[in-house]
């Protein structure tokens, strides 16, 4: 039976006909104005939805995507016009009502209303929320010298850049992906770079040890000094941050310090509500939460996958798609979302791409040479493909169709069972095992 607030829509561009012009007057509500929530804005109205729509974002700058922050941004190589998800004046154009700095205090579910800190009360017809994660923060000694960053907004990424001066001292906490890109960044910009973290090499719980070990290579020879095993117990200094300490006694001097050790997924809209949380708000294949007429997409999901499972991602590519996901369910689609996780990590000149989603792996074969620098890494488990890494090689699942890692991407979600043989012999089409 169709939902009496909607009559039918448009078939949109994918064949699908949706239920999208509302003909009460409540909204279509965004809880979050990163790159999930301004992909559900555009979506909705890209597929036919022409009713009132309001995008609640903490952030002053309309929504954009973050990976520059780290990067090009940082460099200042490139300003974010590039990587807006729509201008500013397509909102006024399409009449989206924003609301800059603003956040949700809470949710009632029952009477379908939030009530924003600011103390005002909207209403809503469906609701998204999109708020994404907020950074980890050391709570140590001296952890509120200035001089300390941490990096997801642009304010934050703008005091990085005011401190990165060439010549001076910083310490990067945490090599994950943010961290070995800013990391990279500093280096490029003339800075020293010390980085400590907990692991034998960067990233190597993430993508094993192998490619550990040439990540860590890679920042050593462009002149990073990599402190493993390390556990910051403190900032020194008196009027600002002067030295880092470490578990062990180590005491480096420095002139600022970037902290990147990960996000938590910001659930503070949906705390004290009846929305089911558990690493974030769980929510099905559909982006539906346990609420009626809630959804949640993005860095904040903990979402239901056919080929991985229940899993939260925190990658552009996934709050990108996930968004426009979330849209087409609020307008009545009943297709799952199945995108094959992927993203992407540029450090100095070399880039890495990822397709899929492993935790564990009883294989990693190699088609190419890590001595080299080149090569397509496979994570198997029991057989099956559940994940691929390609170093400077393997091209761009998203855009480039025939592309290396495009097959490794229909791989994975085939749940394809190649042998090793085959994965790691060059002669053999990549594209041709998908069906084994």
């Amino acid at each position: 039976m169709e939902d009496p607030q909607y009559t039918i829509g448009a078939v949109s561009s994918y064949g699908r006909c949706y239920m999208s012009e509302m003909t009460g007057t409540k909204p279509m509500l965004i809880i979050g104005g990163g790159k999930a929530g301004g992909e559900a804005a555009a979506t909705l109205r890209s597929e036919g939805f022409r009713g009132p729509m309001v995008l609640i974002s903490q952030e002053s700058s309309v929504p954009f995507g973050r990976p520059p922050l780290s990067k090009t941004y940082l460099r200042s190589e490139e300003d974010l016009s590039g990587w807006l998800v729509r201008p500013p004046e397509w909102y006024e154009a399409q009449d989206v009502e924003l609301m800059p700095e603003s956040s949700v205090a809470s949710i009632d579910v029952a009477s379908h209303t939030v009530a924003l800190t600011s103390g005002r009360r909207l209403a809503y017809d469906k609701a998204l929320i999109a708020t994404g994660g907020r950074n980890r923060v050391l709570r140590i000694p001296g952890a509120q010298l200035p001089g300390i960053h941490y990096l997801r907004t642009v304010a934050e990424c703008d005091a990085v850049k005011a401190d990165a001066v060439a010549g001076r001292r910083a310490v990067v906490v945490g090599m994950g992906f943010i961290g070995c890109e800013v990391a990279a960044s500093l280096a490029q910009l003339g800075v020293q770079v010390t980085a400590m973290f907990p692991g034998k090499d960067p990233l190597d719980r993430v993508l094993g040890s192998e490619v550990g070990a040439l990540i860590a290579a890679i920042h050593r020879s462009n002149g990073v000094r990599l402190m493993s095993g390390a556990e910051v117990t403190g900032f020194e200094g008196i009027d600002r941050l002067e030295a880092v300490g470490t578990a062990d006694g180590d005491r480096t001097p420095c002139d600022l310090a970037v902290v990147g050790v990960g996000i938590s997924p910001d659930t503070s809209a949906a705390d004290g509500s009846s929305i089911a949380q558990d690493n974030g708000i769980l929510v099905d294949e559909r982006c539906r939460t346990s609420a009626t007429d809630i959804y949640a997409a993005g860095d904040v999901a903990n979402h239901l996958h056919p080929v991985f499972g229940r899993v939260r991602v925190e990658h552009y590519n996934s709050a990108q798609h996930h968004g426009q996901a979330a849209a087409r369910a609020m307008l009545g689609s009943a297709s799952p979302f199945d995108y094959i996780h992927n993203f992407w990590s540029d450090q100095f000149e070399h880039t890495l791409q990822y397709v899929g989603h492993a935790t564990k792996w009883d294989d990693f074969a190699i088609r190419g040479s890590i001595d080299d620098g080149r090569f397509i890494g496979f994570y198997r488990l029991a057989g099956v493909v559940r994940a691929a890494v390609g170093f400077d090689r393997g091209g761009d699942p998203e855009w480039e169709s025939k592309s290396e890692m495009a097959a490794c991407a229909n791989l994975v979600a085939r749940r394809a069972q190649p042998d090793h043989r085959a994965l790691t012999d060059e002669r053999t089409d990549l594209h041709s095992l998908a069906h084994t």
